[in-house]
């Protein structure tokens, strides 16, 4: 249903870092469960005890990366709801980096994180597939950059990729 390319959406070149780790031939929903299933795999080899290690000083924790990736995750989902629905206001953007100090990541077990990125991602899952042809082709603005509906999918799964692949070569 929804396999479309990318080829005559207009986005931002910040977010083509991301979107270049998927295999845009996939809709974007199978796209994310594909990332999913990727990270879950990996998510299952750490152990608890490893939840708040850091591979540097001043470096995020494992359990802080995935609180990141589910923060990140949310406001991706909140801009593609709003310019699904046609809201045109450039909407803001955000320090991902004051976010982490906040989030209480360390003080949680990684089961009960590795829990909730489970439900936001199949809270993406619904939303992307609710989504018509018409709502993925959607465009607006965040923080200055272009976007549309569809191009989110793909960033939301290039950015977990992305991380998946820090953990993999610097923390595992």
């Amino acid at each position: 249903m929804m396999t479309k390319a990318l080829s005559n959406h207009n986005f931002a070149e910040y977010f083509q870092l991301y979107i270049s780790l998927v295999d845009q031939s996939l809709d974007v929903t199978t796209a994310l469960k594909q990332t999913h299933k990727k990270t879950n795999g990996i998510l299952n080899l750490i152990t608890e005890d490893k939840g708040g290690y850091a591979y540097a000083e001043g470096k995020w924790t494992i359990k802080e990366l995935l609180v990141h990736m589910i923060d990140t995750e949310r406001i991706f989902c909140n801009r593609a709801l709003r310019f699904a629905r046609n809201d045109q206001t450039d909407l803001p953007g955000y320090d991902h980096d004051n976010y982490v100090p906040y989030s209480g990541a360390n003080d949680r077990s990684l089961k009960d994180i590795s829990d909730e990125f489970n439900a936001v991602r199949l809270g993406t899952i619904a939303l992307f597939n609710s989504f018509t042809d018409e709502m993925l082709d959607r465009k607006g603005t965040a923080n200055g950059n272009n976007l549309t509906v569809l191009s989110i999918g793909f960033v939301i799964s290039g950015h977990e990729t992305h991380h998946i692949n820090v953990l993999e070569d610097r923390y595992i």
